[in-house]
């Protein structure tokens, strides 16, 4: 049981990081700072979008319109850290 807590959190954990990578590059092309139309940027940018979508979709089916700000990235990104505490604590009812 330990292992499969293990991988678990190995997921989230990767889960986390894509996260974390989108959400600063989004800022990073809303400042200017990135450019979408290097190709390499292009690449990563689309790469993480084809990723995260199918956790951002349902997410964004449930809230109400925000014209101009998407909050589907806070809403998945606190539900990851949830998910990652309750897995924790409750690790000890597993062993």
């Amino acid at each position: 049981m330990t292992s499969l807590y293990q991988i678990l959190m190995l997921i989230l954990d990767v889960v986390w990081f894509v996260m974390i990578a989108h959400i600063v590059m989004s800022w990073l092309i809303s400042f200017q700072v990135l450019n979408l139309y290097q190709p390499l940027v292009r690449q990563i940018w689309d790469g993480l979008n084809r990723l995260l979508e199918p956790i951002y979709t349902p997410i964004r089916r449930i809230l109400p319109a925000t014209p101009g700000l998407d909050l589907a990235p806070l809403v998945a990104f606190i539900i990851l850290i949830a998910i990652r505490i309750i897995l924790q604590n409750n690790i000890a009812l597993f062993l």
